[in-house]
């Protein structure tokens, strides 16, 4: 029994080892467009912003879709953008595409969930990031 036990905690082992290693050249074009992205848009996420809120949420979600990071880093970005001018409707939709929508991890999620099944969710979360950024500085808008 042990021993049939072991086979396949070692198949599973295996396969799972081999799928990282499948995964890790599109891993690292991912981290590397991502670092180009971030060095290149860096000062320029603040002359992007034209003031409009419409457009402001828009471009924010925009950025924030080709942006990536992980959510704590991204209260301090968004910090900082908030420090050099941009609208807090863009700031609010940047942070939530920063962390839901992926579109440099595209490739990796369509390859390990279905193409499908990744577009439906970054489009749903890029739509739902305007919609939460608009009602967060409405509701905030409420109580000043």
């Amino acid at each position: 029994m042990k021993n049939e036990i072991k086979t396949e905690y070692q198949k599973a082992l295996d396969k799972s080892l081999k799928n990282m290693a499948s995964s890790l050249p599109i891993m690292f074009s991912i981290l590397l467009l991502i670092s180009l992205i971030n060095v290149f848009g860096k000062d320029y996420y603040s002359k992007i912003f034209s003031g409009n809120l419409v457009s402001d949420s828009f471009v924010g979600a925009i950025a924030g879709s080709f942006s990536f990071g992980i959510p704590i880093t991204s209260y301090i970005v968004g910090g900082e953008l908030l420090k050099e001018g941009v609208s807090l409707i863009a700031v609010a939709a940047f942070i939530m595409t920063w962390t839901t929508v992926g579109v440099m991890m595209l490739p990796l999620e369509a390859k390990y969930l279905g193409k499908r099944l990744a577009v439906v969710r970054n489009v749903t979360n890029f739509v739902f990031s305007i919609i939460i950024a608009v009602l967060t500085v409405a509701t905030m808008n409420l109580f000043q």
